[in-house]
Formats: C-alpha cells, structure tokens, sequence
C-alpha cells in the first residue's frame, strides 16, 4: 500500500524576515530550515507551528516576479487559507491577541468545535480551531 503525505505547503511571502518576525514572533512557530541558496538567489526557509515534531510544515517562499507578488496576501481568493488546530483554543487565542493578532472573526463554538478567524501579516486569512470531538479526517495532536 502506498503512503503518502503533504510535507510542505508553500507560502507567496514579501520578504522572508519580515514573515518569520510574524510566524515565529506572534505565532511561536519554529524555524526548521532556513538556508541560503545562492544559484537561485533564494532561501529553503521551512516553519511549524510549535509542539510539532512531524508533519505539514509551511514553506516561505519570496515572490520573485510581479505575477507572484499578486498573490501575496490572498493565497485563497479571500477565503480562508489555513487552518491552525490547536489543543487549547483559548490559550492560543489569549497568546494571539496579546502578541497583536488580527481576529476578523471573533470566536465561535461551532457543531465541530471552536474557531476564529484570524489574518497573517498579509492579510491571508487562517483559522485557529479546536476540535470538539473524533473526526476522521483530523489528526490527533500529541
């Protein structure tokens, strides 16, 4: 049987220190690989969110031409991005805020759990959300 999973998922970012302030700063995400690749003129710049050892990480990558540079901010047409489990809804919010997070979406309790919607630097817009219960498509946070 085949096995497969998503390793990164790329990020159209302005500049990459000014993301990592925001990610890393705001969020507690870790820096994982941030590496210079001069034959590109790029960064391999890899984060993910704290307290994961494995799994889905998100890849910053510059905009490089003005066709890229349009996406930045609006990865998903205004919809929500990402979604940000957490096992402590509150606390991470309460963190979130204080560290100067955009809520647009004040906090709601929802049949699947509890969810806000929040902005990064850019205006690309997540959902931190805590699930209330077993769901077959989410997995467990150790």
């Amino acid at each position: 049987m085949t096995q497969q999973s998503i390793a990164h998922i790329a990020l159209v970012v302005r500049d990459y220190d000014d993301a990592l302030d925001f990610y890393v700063g705001k969020f507690g995400f870790r820096v994982v690989e941030d590496v210079f690749q001069p034959e590109q003129n790029k960064r391999w710049v890899v984060i993910s969110p704290p307290g994961r050892a494995v799994g889905t990480s998100l890849l910053l990558t510059r905009a490089s031409n003005p066709e890229q540079a349009a996406f930045v901010g609006n990865q998903a047409g205004g919809r929500v991005f990402l979604f940000l489990q957490t096992d402590d809804f509150w606390r991470d919010y309460a963190k979130m805020l204080a560290a100067g997070v955009t809520f647009v979406r004040a906090p709601s309790e929802q049949p699947y759990g509890t969810v806000a919607v929040f902005e990064d630097l850019y205006g690309t817009r997540r959902d931190l959300l805590q699930y209330s219960g077993a769901s077959p498509y989410v997995l467990p946070l150790d």
